[in-house]
């Protein structure tokens, strides 16, 4: 039976041999199993798990999930030096990402001037498209396809943003969040409320586009905003479906007129946000 690595070397490599070790032939039978492309679902779920923890600013669990993600990247990078077309160590993506930072900071590694973060992003973005060859490319070809809507409707409007396509400010995009609302009024009063309805979903997709934007000019993060009200409202269902068994009965018998009130008292709560 293999022993466990040693406390004594540095945490990385310690961290790098126990997956040596879970891959190797006395190793644990899942792990050996895995390839680069099944650990996909892994990698994805593991970064939406830190940023919940972020976002909860609690340190061991930032500690917990910020560990399982960096397991993600060693497996990769162990998998992949036991390939012989795809082989690369943990140093590999080191240094690609270090040699990456140093390139696209040349106002800090170099003689470039960038005196504020629009001039920053402004001019990462050009050194990237001229490190990809894509020079001639449409700016917005680039953006992974995979990412979320919510996340990727943010990525297109910092794109465009940085080539000067944007809103002077925040109060300039609430005219256009009324006028795409108003324009889902009309086309659910013209097609009905039903799903078939295409012109309507067109125009709530661009409600949505619009808020994105409203949120991306105040410097706020719209996934963040969400996951936020998602948690709100759970806090609060919660706390209603106490109210009515309270009250002798459940969220199965109460019709929408109890429930309401027990929304409403719930609200008042203080200690619930």
């Amino acid at each position: 039976m293999p022993k466990p690595p040693d406390t004594s070397i540095a945490p990385i490599d310690r961290l790098r041999a126990i997956v040596h070790i879970l891959r190797g032939p006395d190793g644990c039978p899942w792990d050996i199993e895995q390839t680069q492309k099944s650990l996909i679902p892994n990698i994805l779920e593991e970064a939406y798990e830190a940023a919940d923890a972020i976002r909860t600013g609690n340190k061991g669990h930032v500690l917990e999930e910020l560990g399982d993600l960096l397991l993600q990247v060693v497996m990769q990078c162990e998998i992949a030096s036991e390939s012989e077309k795809e082989n690369f160590v943990l140093e590999d993506v080191a240094t690609e990402v270090s040699e990456k930072l140093i390139r696209r900071h040349p106002h800090v590694f170099g003689d470039d001037d960038a005196s504020d973060t629009e001039t920053v992003l402004k001019r990462w973005e050009e050194i990237k498209r001229s490190e990809k060859g894509e020079a001639n490319q449409r700016i917005l070809e680039n953006i992974t396809n995979g990412l979320p809507s919510l996340i990727k409707a943010h990525e297109i409007q910092k794109k465009v943003e940085r080539v000067g396509f944007d809103w002077p400010n925040a109060d300039s995009v609430i005219p256009k969040i009324r006028e795409e609302l108003n324009e889902v009024e009309e086309a659910l009063r013209e097609g009905g409320a039903n799903i078939s309805n295409d012109h309507l979903a067109e125009e709530i997709g661009d409600l949505l586009f619009s808020v994105t934007n409203l949120t991306r000019k105040l410097g706020m993060d719209s996934e963040a905003l969400l996951a936020a009200a998602n948690e709100k409202f759970t806090r609060r269902f919660n706390q209603l479906e106490n109210v009515l068994e309270n009250e002798g009965t459940n969220i199965f018998e109460a019709d929408i007129d109890k429930m309401e009130q027990a929304w409403e008292k719930v609200k008042k709560r203080p200690n619930i946000v």
